[in-house]
């Protein structure tokens, strides 16, 4: 294996490192599970009993929807409405690419293969547990999981870190596995899910059908543990930032009401990744939780380069038109009732049709049929939507936003130009970084990873200067903002110190 690397200088890869005067960072590398030896980690925690059900429920999935498409007929999953789940999602002709990310020790033997000196490494089957509504199954799959991960990756830790995975039914829960994760395990990093599908309390509590896996699927909301969640969040990202770990989601968006198609995957899964991250962060942006934890980072993984960027300029645009003096310009209470009934009075009588109408009949019909109820008197409370968010002039937006949230954008992703485009950003370029997502179907051949974003550069698509912020100065940032010892004992800090 040693001689077929040294080869490796064939790689194109290789050769655009090869003019590199920085490392490389990849933040999102997936790797598969040795399924006996994870077993074992199970039964650990949750004896045999808890290895049967895992093996039940992983063969089905951990949702019950997509989880049973597969045992459905075509009419079936038309009756029942349930949405066509991912599938062939791991490499299997490239042989090769499937091992490399199966076997810890040929990974970090492969990275320099693909450009990379450090790989942050996600984890498929611990993706799942995290969501499910069983407890004992969550709690013992997410423990089984860090725990198998911190000690089959323990000795690559120069060039690999796996991240610890969270679950957030409720703070508590998060709270401790964030502790024996850290505190324990020795993980830096953690991924977290981006929401919680919760049923609605008043239909569950009057309906006991409701719990019925097909009513539960759309008698439900999503918590995305910021704004209007049904617990206070701030002690699990309290304890975040006490143990100065960077945080990042994959939370899907398949299934949602435009992504639930019964029989085309790519109709599911194009956006979706950035549809769920998007409500996930204007969920902390707007319940003042980059406010509160200014030091918190959060990764938003396998989305694109553009929809970060929609979010920042409308940001922009609608505190400028509905910030807490501007929004006044819209109160019925400012309308001039002699101005509007003189102006109906010289125009409107062709509407009128010989009819009079008195000027409070004029200023109660002048905001539309469909519109007046909409035009009543408001609770102050509720006048402000960027009160929790603490912003108070424009620029504090920069400050919620972009300092706290980073981008992943895979490899060949060109949609990263628009999030270093500072012209439509007003003057700010986002923090995209490189997530090229090894190991999923995204990603034809392993060696072609940085090779495939340099192309952007060539293509005039990204400028070198923002090459080299995507793939080692924001990822390098992310994670040392957050823990400035994150990289210490591994080749990013030997690298770093032979050029300083």
């Amino acid at each position: 294996m040693n001689d077929r690397i040294r080869s490796s200088a064939l790689s194109r890869s290789v050769a655009v490192k090869a003019r590199l005067d920085h490392p490389v960072i990849d933040t999102d590398v997936h790797t598969v599970e040795f399924g006996p030896l994870f077993e074992d980690y199970i039964a650990q925690y949750g004896g045999a009993k808890i290895v049967d059900q895992f093996r039940a429920r992983f063969k089905g999935g951990f949702s019950a929807g997509p989880a049973d498409w597969y045992n459905l007929s075509d009419q079936q999953r038309r009756d029942h409405r349930v949405h066509r789940p991912a599938y062939w999602i791991l490499p299997a002709k490239n042989t090769l690419d499937l091992a490399t990310v199966s076997l810890p020790r040929l990974l970090a033997e492969r990275l320099e293969e693909a450009g990379t000196d450090f790989g942050v490494v996600y984890p498929n089957v611990s993706l799942f547990p995290i969501h499910s509504w069983r407890e004992d199954l969550r709690r013992t799959l997410v423990r089984a999981s860090n725990h198998y991960h911190a000690d089959v990756f323990k000795p690559y830790s120069d060039r690999l870190t796996p991240v610890a995975s969270i679950p957030l039914h409720n703070p508590q829960e998060g709270i401790e596995e964030l502790e024996f994760a850290v505190n324990t395990l020795g993980l830096k990093s953690a991924i977290i899910p981006g929401g919680i599908h919760r049923p609605i309390k008043a239909i569950a509590d009057r309906f006991p059908f409701a719990h019925h896996p097909d009513i539960a699927r759309v008698a439900q909301w999503y918590d995305t543990f910021g704004i209007d969640s049904e617990y206070d969040y701030d002690p699990f990202w309290a304890k975040a930032a006490e143990l100065k770990v960077p945080l990042t989601t994959h939370t899907s968006g398949q299934g949602w009401t435009g992504r639930a198609s019964i029989s085309n995957y790519m109709y599911n899964h194009i956006g979706h990744f950035s549809d769920a991250s998007e409500a996930f962060v204007k969920s902390l942006f707007f319940g003042g939780v980059t406010r509160r934890f200014p030091q918190l980072r959060f990764g938003l993984l396998e989305g694109n380069g553009s929809w970060g960027s929609d979010i920042y300029v409308h940001l922009h645009e609608r505190f400028e038109k509905r910030n807490r003096n501007t929004v006044h310009n819209y109160n019925p209470a400012n309308v001039d009732g002699d101005l509007l009934h003189r102006l109906y009075q010289e125009y409107g009588s062709d509407l009128f049709r010989g009819k009079h109408y008195s000027k409070e009949e004029i200023r109660a019909t002048a905001f539309g049929v469909t519109t007046a109820h909409r035009s009543e008197q408001q609770p102050p409370e509720y006048l402000d939507d960027f009160a929790k968010a603490g912003i108070e002039e424009i620029g504090d937006i920069k400050k919620r936003f972009v300092d706290s949230f980073y981008f992943g954008v895979e490899s060949d992703d060109r949609t990263v130009a628009l999030a270093f485009n500072d012209k439509v950003n007003f003057g700010t370029k986002l923090n995209a970084f490189w997530s090229s997502d090894v190991g999923h179907w995204d990603v034809v051949d392993f060696t072609e990873t940085l090779a495939q974003s340099w192309d952007l550069v060539d293509q005039g698509v990204l400028s070198a200067e923002d090459f080299k912020a995507f793939v080692f100065g924001n990822p390098h940032r992310f994670y040392t903002e957050a823990n400035p010892d994150f990289f210490k004992g591994t080749v990013i800090e030997q690298k770093l110190a032979a050029v300083a």
